[in-house]
């Protein structure tokens, strides 16, 4: 599967308007990136399977795409196995499936996440045919999540996560597997506005007790997670200011170990697509795409 090193995540492709999304999509390859990533949100997508996925296929001959996640509580494994083989060769070629546990403040069948997650990968791969571990990616944050995701996927897709937490999956993992990660992106250079809108982001994430162990468990306190987020939680998690502080964060999680990095740029609807973003960001002296 052949991502490249950035990548574009997106709420807007599963929460907006298919028209508009096959569009975007096709000026995302056409700009140079290697991966389209189709967001969900804490309080669940709207169309989390693989039709929003199919759509934006259509519309592109090279870039992948890739579900950021599918929650194993939404789809039995038989029926995510069979919607994958019921694309088109040319289309599952360039499909990878993210999987992710959700939550429990999220899913009211939410238990035993762990065993859960493994049990849906066997499955997927008992399928008749089966989802290939090669085209499937798992959302992970902590240790047995992500050494799961090393045996049973091509690797991780990471999200919300500083540098740091880059270096350690990439320990965790080992040279192998993918770590593919998601990088918030606030193109503002005022520092007070930077971190308010960040911090309108983050606040269902604050709620959601998965993100706050993981956050606890790299390094940062109970007060980090207070009253909306710290600065120095904020300024971890997000990237904001000019073109090259932007970039020079990016770099740190190369440095630091990702394969890959999907840049979301924080927009005021689920629905916006943030193309002039997008636009600015592909120039060469910022990304390497």
């Amino acid at each position: 599967m052949r991502l490249g090193t950035i990548g574009i995540w997106s709420l807007a492709f599963t929460h907006g308007d298919h028209a508009e999304a096959r569009d975007a999509a096709t000026e995302l390859e056409e700009l140079g990136y290697g991966a389209i990533w189709l967001g969900g949100n804490p309080g669940g997508n709207p169309r989390g399977d693989l039709r929003t996925a199919s759509v934006v296929l259509s519309a592109t001959s090279r870039i992948t795409v890739a579900t950021g996640c599918v929650s194993i509580w939404d789809r039995p494994p038989g029926q995510l196995a069979a919607a994958y083989h019921a694309l088109p060769e040319r289309q599952r070629n360039r499909l990878l499936v993210g999987l992710g546990v959700s939550h429990a403040e999220v899913s009211g069948r939410y238990r035993e996440p762990y065993h859960a997650l493994r049990s849906y990968l066997e499955a997927l791969d008992a399928a008749a045919p089966p989802l290939p571990s090669t085209a499937r990616i798992v959302g992970a944050h902590g240790p047995q999540m992500t050494r799961l995701a090393a045996a049973g996927s091509t690797g991780v897709h990471a999200y919300l996560v500083s540098p740091a937490h880059t270096a350690w999956a990439r320990s965790t993992l080992g040279e192998g597997p993918l770590l593919a990660l998601e990088q918030t992106v606030i193109p503002h250079t005022d520092a007070g506005a930077a971190r308010a809108t960040a911090r309108g982001m983050l606040a269902p994430y604050l709620a959601l007790g998965n993100y706050r162990t993981a956050w606890l468990r790299g390094g940062f306190t109970a007060e980090d997670l207070a009253d909306g987020g710290s600065d120095r939680l904020i300024d971890e998690l997000f990237a904001w200011g000019k073109p090259d502080e932007i970039a020079a964060r990016l770099t740190a999680h190369y440095r630091a170990g990702a394969d890959h990095i999907a840049v979301q740029v924080v927009t005021d609807r689920l629905d916006v697509l943030a193309r002039q973003a997008w636009r600015d960001l592909a120039a060469p002296e910022l990304l390497p795409l």
